[in-house]
């Protein structure tokens, strides 16, 4: 990938140097076609080339933040276990999640 962006890059200077020194050419017009022939389209090229990579280096970066939490859990969970008696799963103790609601609430329902 780098090789194209090089030889490019190498051919859109040239042709800036072309319009440069040219008899009808300006700077101006060297650095536009510098910019818009040359590092515009290696710009784009290079940040769709390079979506995988950064996906990978996120993935990574995410199972490694992750492992390190789970270890952190690992050695918290027995410390947990012995002066609480609870359990580091949610819903380990297959218990209810909450009492049920009173009486003193009235369903809502349409009106007959």
């Amino acid at each position: 990938m780098y090789l194209i962006v090089i030889t490019w890059t190498y051919v859109t200077l040239m042709m800036a140097v072309a319009e440069a020194t040219s008899p009808q050419g300006t700077v101006l017009g060297a650095l536009i076609t510098f910019g818009l022939y040359g590092m515009l389209p290696m710009g784009i090229l290079v940040y769709i080339l390079g979506t995988p990579s950064r996906k990978r280096k996120i993935k990574a970066r995410e199972a490694a933040e992750q492992a390190a939490y789970d270890a952190e859990q690992a050695a918290l969970a027995p410390q947990q276990q012995g002066s609480a008696g609870a359990s580091v799963a949610p819903d380990a103790g297959s218990e209810a999640p909450a009492a049920a609601e009173g009486s003193a609430i009235a369903p809502v329902r349409k009106e007959p």
